[in-house]
Parts: structure tokens; sequence; C-alpha cells
């Protein structure tokens, strides 16, 4: 998934990865930090009242309970969230991050937290689909800092189309809504439930997945980051998230947002 610096909003039941003094050698946490583009629904946005939702924070509520300590969101734009993560201004990306070849060099990731292909939205009726020859001379939307950024400058910019990058999805939307765009590239899901089935996309639909090389540039599947040097973080991470797993709590957040498993899974079509 998905950009500029924004400056860090902290919330209350929100995720901050904070240790106690160290024991043993061994980093007692109290609290985890986790950084989040809220401009992604239904995975990670902000309700009217300013407070995190979706399901990544539900996930991330989750995953804090299982290991007994606070949870702490914090606003970051996507395309500054892992040096931000980096310059330690937070503990972990919660935030539909896929895992890429170029980000495992960055930084570490958790063990899968849900798959999804990358799709391109277009208006009803145009005819436009994710390849060069449909696309070239036509206007594309991506989020900065994306792996639908990296895809579309990789592959299609260079053939006579043009790639503008936003800081944020809800802009892209916005965008593509005026005209300015004749489509749009991100997270099947995301343009699914985020926009298709809203009001607001009513007016649109899929022009269908993105194909090329889809390995090194749109990675696999979309996982927790963190620093490299908290492997006992990760390691507690992946262990709540196996526990989510086993308890059925995994998929009881999953039904309030899809009908569908997001798990390994993606909607029949998509």
């Amino acid at each position: 998934m998905k950009k500029i610096f924004r400056p860090v909003i902290a919330a209350a039941c929100v995720l901050s990865v904070v240790s106690a003094p160290l024991a043993a050698h061994a980093k007692a946490f109290t609290e985890i930090k986790f950084g989040v583009d809220a401009t992604y629904p239904p995975f990670e946005s902000l309700s009217p009242s300013g407070a995190f939702q979706g399901f990544d924070i539900d996930l991330g509520n989750a995953i804090c309970a299982e290991l007994h300590v606070k949870c702490v969101f914090v606003a970051q734009g996507f395309d500054g969230i892992i040096p931000a993560l980096q310059a330690r201004k937070f503990d972990a990306i919660l935030s539909s991050m896929t895992v890429t070849p170029e980000r495992q060099e960055a930084i570490a990731f958790s063990s899968e937290m849900y798959n999804e292909p990358t799709s391109l939205i277009v208006k009803k009726g145009s005819g436009l689909t994710p390849t060069t020859a449909s696309l070239k001379g036509k206007t594309v939307g991506v989020e900065s800092g994306t792996i639908q950024e990296s895809y579309a400058k990789t592959y299609w910019a260079p053939n006579g189309i043009t790639v503008v990058s936003y800081p944020g999805q809800d802009q892209v939307y916005a965008d593509l809504l005026s005209g300015r765009l004749d489509a749009s590239l991100q997270d099947s899901v995301e343009a699914d439930y985020g926009f298709l089935k809203t009001p607001k996309g009513a007016g649109f639909e899929f022009g269908g997945n993105a194909t090329d090389d889809p390995k090194d540039v749109l990675g696999s599947y979309i996982a927790i980051g963190v620093r490299k040097d908290e492997p006992e973080l990760l390691k507690k991470i992946d262990g709540a998230i196996a526990k989510l797993h086993k308890t059925g709590e995994y998929k009881t957040l999953e039904a309030k947002y899809f009908a569908f498993d997001i798990y390994g899974k993606t909607p029949a079509g998509q």
C-alpha cells in the first residue's frame, strides 16, 4: 500500500511502542506505537471525530490486547513512513504495507496480515484496462510511496501514460471524480470497499488487475513493518497474529468489514 510527511498525530486508544527499562537484556514493552496513513478505508482512516478506524486499526488493538500493552496510533504520510519508522517516531508500521524486496532491505516484516491485488479504477463505460495500449495518452493517479506508484512509473510512464502522484488516496479519488484523472491504480479491496461501494464511486468500476512483474514491484502479502534492530518486538507481533488466527478473533474482525476471506484470498474476478 501507501506518501508525503504529515504532522504526527497521536490518539487516545492509539498505538505507541515505548519500552520499559532493560531487564536481563530483554526489552519490556508497555505500549506499541503504530505509524498509520489514515487515508485508506476500510483499512485505516479517520472518523468525523478524528478517531482512527478500520480493519488494520482493529487488528492493531487486538494485537496489543494479546500482548497486554497500550496501543497508540500515529498519523504519518505513506511516502515518509519507512524513514519515520527508522527515525523512531513510532515502533511499527500498520498501514496496508505490501512486502517487497526493496522494502525488505530497509525493514523487517511480520507474518502475513492479509493479501490483495492491485487494480485499475475507471469511469463506467470507458473501456480502459490496465495495459499500456489502453492507457496511452491517458492520466492515471497513484498515491505517493506505494507499490502502485512504482508499478505505474516503471511500466506505464515510459510508454506515453501520464502518472500523477498524490500525498493521500483521498486526493486521488477527488481528482478522479473531478475528471482530472482517467483512472486510479490502488489495492483492489480498498478500491472496492473504500470507493466503489460508496455513493461517490457509483459512476466507476474495476478496469482489471495489474499483471506485469507482480513479484518484484507489486510484492507479495501485506504485513506489519518493524525496524531490523527490534527482533523481539517482531517475535511478539508474530505470536499475537498467530493467536488471533487460533482463537478465531481474526475471522470475527474480518467479518465486520468484508464478505470474503481477505487472508490469502481476494474476491473472485478482482
